[in-house]
């Protein structure tokens, strides 16, 4: 009995033992897909590849990845949706300070801020990703949706953006860019490329933004001097969204009904263009003194130099322009539509007209130079003087990393 006793007990030590050993080492509870991609994130190395699953996946606090050569790949930009609707943390939806960057095949929907910010990068290949604002064009969407800054060698390949309260596609302060085979729709601006050197944008579809294409240069950022872009090849149609930019925005500015606007930038060639029905003008080119904005900054050229426009297509627009000295110019002239090509007449101290702004073979665009220096005093409508042409700017050929 004594025996017996004793191997009941030792039994008993034995179970509690195993019982104990399964308490200390608790099963790990899985990861939620957020988690597991903040995880995959911040752990990355270089040569990684981050994929994200069919479905739509809610998130409530900003990405980030500081690790260059990594890949983020989804199965599709209407398959795999990164959704911020929710979004409780954090001003962007994906902020990336990494070279050698690729994201592709996937979307980034309704964040509080900028939906893709890429900052400080170099090689950078953003490609099939959609951006969006679901809610439709409202001054409380965030401002941009795909957005490098202070980066070089810079591809954009068939994106669709829509609904920034800003600009869709933003380039700004950067170098060696293109931008191609893209949509932008119902942003403020669609396309936009701010005080960037060497950009080719071309082969895209900017329809119903508030302006389809800008190209600016402005005072009071730490790189200026904008210069020698392209904008080629694409189609720029019905850009008449009413502006929803947050007061005091920049963007603010640009006229309802604007195909394209070039302000203070130099060197800039437009050709091979479709531009139809945007209601205030096709093209409007313009220094910053346009804005009525004070600045102080020593450094900052604000006059458009060396501008050439040729070869575009252009059809109808101009009927309903959406800025007082246009819409007073409409009725001085009857009711007629504003002219297609429109530039402020603003020159540069020391050059002529012609050094500003050169129209080649223009397809019968009509012309007009508003004499904004003066007031608006005596616009004028021969373009006999912008009659030349200026050597062709160099095709944009980004590094082999790309």
């Amino acid at each position: 009995m004594k025996n017996y006793i004793i191997k009941i007990i030792l039994i008993n030590c034995l179970f509690g033992l195993l019982v104990a050993c399964g308490q200390d080492e608790p099963i790990a509870p899985e990861l939620s897909f957020e988690e597991s991609l903040q995880q995959q994130l911040i752990q990355a190395q270089p040569g990684d590849i981050i994929e994200i699953k069919a479905g739509v996946h809610e998130l409530s606090r900003s990405l980030s990845l500081n690790v260059s050569g990594v890949t983020i790949r989804g199965a599709g930009r209407d398959s795999s949706i990164l959704s911020f609707k929710n979004q409780m943390q954090g001003a962007e939806g994906l902020i990336v300070t990494a070279d050698d960057f690729v994201i592709e095949d996937l979307a980034i929907e309704d964040t509080v801020g900028d939906a893709l910010k890429i900052n400080e990068s170099n090689n950078v290949i953003v490609r099939r990703i959609r951006t969006e604002w679901t809610g439709g064009a409202l001054s409380s969407n965030g401002a941009y949706g795909i957005y490098p800054v202070q980066s070089n060698n810079i591809l954009i390949d068939d994106v669709v953006v829509i609904g920034a309260s800003d600009a869709g596609i933003y380039v700004g302060q950067s170098s060696q860019i293109i931008v191609r085979n893209s949509r932008a729709e119902y942003n403020v601006a669609g396309i936009e490329i701010e005080n960037s050197t060497f950009a080719d944008v071309y082969n895209n579809i900017a329809t119903n933004n508030t302006g389809g294409i800008l190209i600016f240069d402005l005072p009071n950022l730490p790189i200026q001097g904008g210069r020698n872009t392209r904008v080629f090849n694409n189609q720029v149609f019905e850009n008449n969204t009413p502006n929803f930019a947050p007061e005091g925005n920049i963007v603010g500015e640009v006229p309802a009904g604007t195909g394209m606007m070039i302000l203070a930038n130099d060197e800039i060639e437009v050709f091979d263009n479709n531009f139809t029905d945007n209601d205030t003008t096709s093209i409007l080119i313009v220094s910053y003194y346009i804005t009525e904005r004070p600045f102080d900054d020593p450094n900052y050229d604000p006059f458009p130099e060396s501008i050439y426009i040729h070869d575009n297509e252009i059809n109808g627009g101009g009927t309903n322009p959406d800025s007082e000295p246009l819409q007073l110019l409409q009725s001085s002239m009857g009711g007629q539509a504003i002219p297609d090509i429109v530039w402020d007449g603003t020159v540069v101290p020391g050059k002529t007209a012609d050094q500003v702004l050169c129209l080649g073979d223009s397809n019968g665009a009509s012309f007009v130079n508003l004499d904004a220096g003066n007031g608006f005093a005596a616009p004028t409508f021969d373009s006999t003087v912008h009659s030349c042409s200026l050597p062709s700017l160099s095709v944009i050929s980004l590094s082999s990393a790309l």
